[in-house]
């Protein structure tokens, strides 16, 4: 099961917890990741990414084991740790303002 860690806002939109698991086919990838996020919490379809291009949206990043994965190619696999369920997949929303 992979970890999926949402921010607030993402959380009440969908319903859920801090951290929620799937299943995701191998490879693991961000994109992967994101359309079983998507089909579980369907609410959740166009605020992480572009419903039709399938960009990342500009104000979402992504962190897996400590290191920014937001600019990472979407079909690049994620690390092991987060594959095997070790670490979580973190979906933040960026900060703006002064």
């Amino acid at each position: 099961m992979i970890r999926v860690v949402l921010p607030h806002h993402l959380r009440t939109l969908a319903g859920v917890r801090k951290e929620v698991e799937l299943e995701v086919a191998e490879p693991v990838t961000q994109a992967a990741l994101l359309d079983a996020l998507e089909a579980r919490y369907p609410a959740l379809r166009g605020t992480i990414r572009d419903s039709v291009s399938g960009q990342r949206c500009s104000l979402v990043r992504f962190f897996a084991c400590g290191q920014d994965w937001s600019h990472e190619p979407a079909d690049a696999p994620l690390p092991a740790a987060v594959a095997a369920g070790a670490e979580p997949f973190m979906v933040v929303g960026a900060m703006a303002g002064g």
